[in-house]
């Protein structure tokens, strides 16, 4: 009887030690590269995985790294990232419209950073960041700010959303991660539409919003802690949110990101989080999510 002939099959996965001979470089090499999300692979239980046909394909020119993200913020406003990115002088732009603006122009690819703070079900940004099917990007935190209702002077009525009835709030523009929670909120309260005045303007940040409590256009919206604070106006508490940021994997290594995350790292930058009132920074850059 003739023996079995041999397994000739090739492993489906490729080891580091593998894909430098491959490239003829260094083991270092090919590390540095997955590390800045420049070359396809997998990382399980800890270990480099580099799928053959991503690779053999990726040197034959169709897996070559996607075109340089600008470098932009876009997505939600948050006043302590605001101000971090002007005195880091780091040289991020923004474009800041809503988180849900953010996350399709993240998706896109015209954008480095996205910040984020869309409610779920049972917590903020991940279920929805995940069924995007976006692909070399990671999902970092933060902060956890407070968010409530923000209240004319002498607004002593209002405890809750329901308390709105008969009063003139401004709102956030469709798709705003404040706009979701509020008119979530308010369907739980059993607040409809009608039974509260909106004004005509729409906030689109954060001091927007507190912006035109504070000059009577509005008599309460929906907004931080820290801008209540800031325009001396009245809060009230609702919930702690989380505010994320969602980062190319590429992008993040880049300057002006990495200048970004040195100031955050600093006493200036934890001193500024105290004076605004209403921020959790102890998990700042922790990972929330990784993509594929």
């Amino acid at each position: 009887m003739a023996a079995p002939a041999p397994d000739t099959a090739q492993p489906q996965f490729l080891t580091t030690r593998e894909v430098a001979d491959l490239l003829r470089v260094k083991e270092r090499k090919v590390y540095d590269l997955a590390a800045a999300g420049e070359i396809p692979h997998r990382r399980v239980t800890g270990k480099l995985l580099f799928p053959r046909d991503e690779i053999e394909a990726w040197i034959a020119g169709a897996g070559r790294a996607p075109a340089e993200r600008p470098a932009l913020l876009a997505g939600s406003h948050d006043p302590l990232l605001d101000w971090a990115i002007r005195e880091s002088g780091c040289g991020l732009a923004s474009f800041l419209d809503g988180s849900t603006d953010g996350l399709e122009r993240f998706g896109r690819g015209e954008a480095a950073l996205a910040g984020l703070h869309l409610p779920e079900e049972d917590g903020w940004n991940l279920s929805t960041v995940a069924g995007r099917g976006l692909r070399d990007c990671v999902l970092v935190a933060w902060a956890t700010r407070v968010r409530g209702l923000i209240l004319a002077p002498g607004l002593a009525d209002v405890r809750g959303i329901a308390d709105l009835r008969g009063h003139r709030v401004v709102s956030r523009q469709p798709g705003a991660g404040s706009r979701t929670l509020f008119d979530r909120l308010a369907a739980e309260a059993g607040l409809a539409p009608g039974d509260y005045t909106a004004v005509p303007s729409l906030a689109r940040t954060e001091t927007d919003a507190a912006a035109a409590v504070a000059s009577s256009e509005a008599e309460a919206a929906i907004g931080l802690q820290a801008m209540a604070r800031q325009f001396r106006l009245g809060f009230v508490p609702l919930v702690e949110e989380r505010f994320d940021l969602l980062a190319d994997r590429r992008a993040w290594f880049t300057p002006p990101v990495q200048t970004l995350l040195a100031f955050a790292r600093t006493p200036a930058f934890a001193e500024r989080a105290t004076a605004l009132g209403g921020y959790e920074i102890s998990d700042l850059g922790t990972v929330r999510w990784l993509s594929p």
